[in-house]
């Protein structure tokens, strides 16, 4: 009985995380971003902020909002882009536990959903999705894999959102040692 309840336990991660990839489609990623900074807030297309990321093209709307916030659209860029490595389950046995819930917990103040509820499952989804594609994560690919068609990002908190990702990956590679 204990050989199965251990077996049981070691393949609920693995599960998890095949449920996610193969779950996971464009109808359910996301297709807006609601940028707030500060007072200021916009709704941007994903495809303008993955231009960005990708390219270094500014909207005409993203140009506005950058202006608006007072932001450096490259410093922007740089933080959407910064990757952290990742094995996607290793990534999903860490974010089912204690520390990896308070890591998404915190997270989820800075990206969530527009209803506030299941941030830490929509993160967790994103984060997983985006470490199957290359082994790593980037706070682009946690906007684009997101499984609501809206989500919100906190324009302040996205420096700190970069260093909590580092963290977790620190977390995953001492999970590993």
């Amino acid at each position: 009985m204990k050989y199965l309840v251990s077996i049981l336990k070691d393949a609920v991660p693995l599960l998890t995380f095949v449920s996610v990839v193969f779950s996971s489609t464009s109808a359910f990623a996301a297709e807006t971003v609601v940028f707030q900074y500060g007072i200021f807030r916009e709704t941007i297309p994903v495809s303008e902020l993955t231009a960005l990321a990708e390219t270094g093209e500014v909207s005409p709307k993203l140009r506005f909002f950058f202006n608006q916030a007072e932001q450096d659209p490259q410093a922007v860029r740089n933080t959407l882009t910064r990757e952290v490595s990742a094995n996607p389950v290793t990534l999903d046995r860490v974010l089912n536990n204690r520390i990896g819930i308070f890591l998404l917990d915190q997270i989820s103040q800075t990206i969530h959903t527009p209803s506030g509820n299941a941030d830490r499952q929509a993160l967790r989804s994103s984060l997983v999705l985006s470490a199957s594609k290359d082994n790593k994560v980037s706070l682009i690919e946690i906007i684009q894999n997101y499984p609501t068609t809206e989500v919100h990002v906190e324009g302040k908190r996205l420096v700190r959102t970069y260093e909590q990702l580092s963290l977790l990956a620190e977390r995953l590679e001492n999970f590993l040692i």
